[in-house]
Order: C-alpha cells, then sequence, then structure tokens
C-alpha cells in the first residue's frame, strides 16, 4: 500500500543541485555545481541575476544602482510611454521576445520595451535534478501576441557551462513580424577597462547616437573591431572603457560565419564566452554604458557592457520593420535554438567558443 505521508529529500551539498527559493518575493530558482552558481528569477521573465563563477568568487553580469527591488513595494509615480522595464531593471539577463528594442506601436499593439515576457512570470517545471544534471523547463505564453515560449536550462557536473534550449512556437496563423535576443549585461567587478571582447570576424554598424554622450559617429559601417569617432578618430571597440569616458553608444555587429563571443578579464585571469546559433539569431548588439547617460535611467553612474545575440538590428522595434531586418515568424510554427555559456579562466586570446567549451 503506498504511503500518504509526504515524502522528504534532504537537499544535496555536493554534484549537481537546485534550490527552489523566495528572493525579494520572487520565486527564483538556483542551479549550483562545483564550478557555478546561476540564480534565474522565474516570477521576473526569468531574469538571470546571478551567474557567479566560483572558483574565483566572480559573478559576470552586472547589478544596476537600483538593484533588485522587493517585489510589490514600489509603485511607479507616473507611467512611463515604453512601459516599466527601466523601473525594474537590476541588472543581469534578460530576454527580449517578442519585441526587442524601445517601444513602438505595430499592428495595433504598443510593444513596450524589450516586449513582454522580461517583466512577466513564467511557469517552470523541473525535468532532471541528480548529481550528474540539473535541468528545469521554463515556459510563458504572452498575452498580447500569440506565442508559447519555452526554455530548458541544464547544468552538468564538473562544468563550468549553462546549457539552454529553447523553443518558440506562433500559435496563430499570421505570420508575424518580431525581434528576439538575449541582453546579458556585464558589470564590476569583472568588468574593468583591462578587458577584452574576443569575437569571429564581424562587421560594424552605427546607425545613430544614443544620446549627447555618444563617441560613435552615426552611419558608419566598418570591419570588427576599429570604428570611427564622432571626433574624426578611431577606437578599437574591443577593448572595454574605462568609466572615465563617459560615453553610451549602441553598435550592431553581423555577417558572423559561428555564433560566439568571450569576454575576458586578463588581470583577473577569467571571462565568460558564450555560443549561440547564427543562423536565428543574426546580429550581436554591443551597447557600451561607461558612465555615459546624463539623464533617465542612467544619470552617468553606471558601467556596462551587454553583448546580446539577437534576431534582428533595430533601437526600437519599428526599425526592424523598416530596414527589413525583423524576423519573419511563419503562422502555426516553431523556432527551436540552443546556447551556450561558460565561466573559463585565461589571460591570453580565445580562438573559439561552442557548446564543446572555449578553445585558447
Amino acid at each position: 500500500m503506498m504511503s500518504t505521508y509526504p515524502q522528504h529529500v534532504h537537499d544535496r551539498n555536493y554534484g549537481c543541485r537546485l534550490t527552489e527559493s523566495i528572493l525579494k518575493g520572487y520565486r527564483a530558482v538556483t542551479f549550483e555545481n562545483e564550478k557555478i552558481r546561476v540564480t534565474v528569477l522565474a516570477d521576473k521573465g526569468t531574469d538571470v541575476c546571478e551567474f557567479l563563477y566560483k572558483p574565483q568568487d566572480t559573478d559576470f553580469l552586472w547589478r544596476s544602482s537600483l538593484g533588485l527591488r522587493e517585489r510589490g513595494s514600489y509603485h511607479p509615480m507616473a507611467p512611463v510611454p515604453g512601459g516599466d522595464f527601466f523601473d525594474y531593471y537590476e541588472g543581469g539577463w534578460q530576454e527580449m521576445f517578442p519585441w526587442g528594442g524601445l517601444a513602438s506601436t505595430h499592428r495595433g499593439v504598443n510593444t513596450g520595451l524589450h516586449g513582454e515576457v522580461a517583466l512577466a512570470p513564467w511557469d517552470y517545471q523541473i525535468d532532471t535534478n541528480t548529481p550528474e544534471e540539473v535541468a528545469v523547463t521554463f515556459s510563458i505564453r504572452t498575452r498580447r501576441a500569440p506565442f508559447l515560449l519555452k526554455k530548458t536550462l541544464t547544468i552538468r557536473r564538473n562544468q563550468a557551462a549553462l546549457y539552454i534550449r529553447e523553443t518558440a512556437t506562433n500559435e496563430s496563423g499570421q505570420e508575424i513580424e518580431i525581434v528576439w535576443g538575449h541582453h546579458p549585461a556585464y558589470g564590476w567587478p569583472f568588468l574593468d577597462e583591462t578587458c577584452v571582447v574576443n569575437l569571429p570576424p564581424c562587421e560594424i554598424k552605427i546607425t545613430a547616437p544614443l544620446d549627447s554622450t555618444s563617441r560613435l559617429a552615426p552611419n558608419q559601417e566598418t570591419a570588427w573591431p576599429k570604428a570611427k569617432l564622432l571626433d574624426g578618430g578611431t577606437v578599437d571597440l574591443s577593448k572595454i572603457a574605462a568609466p572615465s569616458s563617459r560615453s553610451q553608444d549602441l553598435a550592431f555587429l553581423h555577417g558572423f560565419k559561428e555564433g560566439w563571443y568571450a569576454l575576458r578579464n586578463p588581470s583577473r585571469g577569467v571571462g565568460v564566452g558564450f555560443a549561440w546559433d547564427a543562423k536565428v539569431f543574426s546580429y550581436l548588439w554591443f551597447w557600451q554604458l561607461y558612465g555615459g547617460g546624463p539623464d533617465y535611467p542612467w544619470w552617468g553612474r553606471e558601467y556596462v557592457a551587454a553583448l546580446e545575440p539577437v534576431t534582428s538590428m533595430a533601437t526600437r522595434f519599428s526599425d526592424a520593420i523598416e530596414n527589413g531586418t525583423a524576423f519573419q515568424f511563419a503562422g502555426k510554427s516553431s523556432v527551436t535554438t540552443e546556447m551556450t555559456v561558460w565561466a573559463f579562466e585565461a589571460t591570453g586570446p580565445v580562438r573559439r567558443v561552442t557548446t564543446s567549451g572555449v578553445e585558447l
């Protein structure tokens, strides 16, 4: 006869393990093994608010000056045209879906800043929970567009890697234009002016200044890593600038044969590598906020570099419609893609990042 008593299972303190908790009022899921600890906010867009490399006690992700607010404790004083994204932006890594970029109006809907899933609660289920592997599937149905989005996050024993397999489904019969992407933002103490970005051969496109502190000349296309400055000079974008540069820019990188990058700090001997499917995410947005942005929402006090795989090229969603890079999502169809994020140790250049590892 089956027992009617609850089945109590002891938490592991070795190998791969999983912790469900409430963090500032949000359901959180923490993945952990011998090498990394990754915390995901299930109730806030599946934001990755921590990606810690244990051997060096280094969290790669940026934490904004606002930090993670206690859920329900903040009430905006007035509505913001693009939505509440900035008021709740704690830093970390967001998913942009189905409409990345600044807010626009498209096919009768206000798309909001970076779409609707980044502020929404997701469902999740635990698929695997063993010392060898932990896997959790998160899912959400969008309200303003007819999509189902599912992603499975996996860690494995003794690997400093987070594996992601994601499927988006258009449940309607209509073809819908989207901008889909991932928005990992890196910050101090990992990020400083000694950091270097390694990439495969690609092109840089700058469309327009972000604000009065932008240093890159608009309407240019050059080969990585050199770009033209407003003052007529050139800059090597692979070298992260110091906060004293007081600048903010957005560069669109494209033309990849393979989707990967490495951001490393040679002075610390540590870095983060990201591999993705360039057939789905054809662009890499390189947001450089080096103490610039003098007004809302940054007030000149943030230091962050974000390297974001995205389907399209757009400062605001409507740009992707106008320039023809919006992803045309066929009705009654699905798109599945995979990506892997690695923590690694190195002082020299990275030649390649794949799902199998980081090649030095």
